[in-house]
């Protein structure tokens, strides 16, 4: 009798380690599914803090060299929407040929919503 026994023991415990494997494995993606997204919006301004209707925003995937553009609306907004949160990001913005400085998004920044105003000398 102990003989049966032990082999369905075993396989019980090992029955009971894949599932808890199995369920493990599982939760971290789902995690990432919900979460794994961040936004980025803003406003392109002049230096004296006034909206450039049509400047045009970048947004450079640091994995591949993506590049994104965004033209601003009348009121310099631009918004970028399903970025990876696990991917650094740079951001720059042009308005008749001058250029804003370049701002970094990393992935270490764990908002879900990045608020981030870029400005152009005029």
């Amino acid at each position: 009798m102990t003989r049966t026994l032990r082999p369905l023991r075993t396989s019980a415990c090992l029955v009971a380690a894949l599932v808890l494997l199995a369920a493990a494995g599982v939760a971290p993606r789902a995690r990432a599914q919900d979460f794994g997204v961040k936004q980025l919006q803003g406003k392109v301004l002049s230096s004296s803090e006034a909206a450039l209707t049509g400047a045009i925003v970048y947004l450079e995937n640091s994995r591949n060299n993506d590049i994104k553009s965004y033209i601003t609306e009348t009121d310099g907004a631009y918004h970028f929407a399903n970025l990876s949160a696990d991917t650094d990001y740079t951001v720059w913005a042009q308005f008749k040929g001058k250029k804003s400085s370049v701002k970094t998004i990393s992935s270490f920044d764990s908002r879900r919503k990045v608020f981030l105003d870029l400005h152009i000398k005029n």
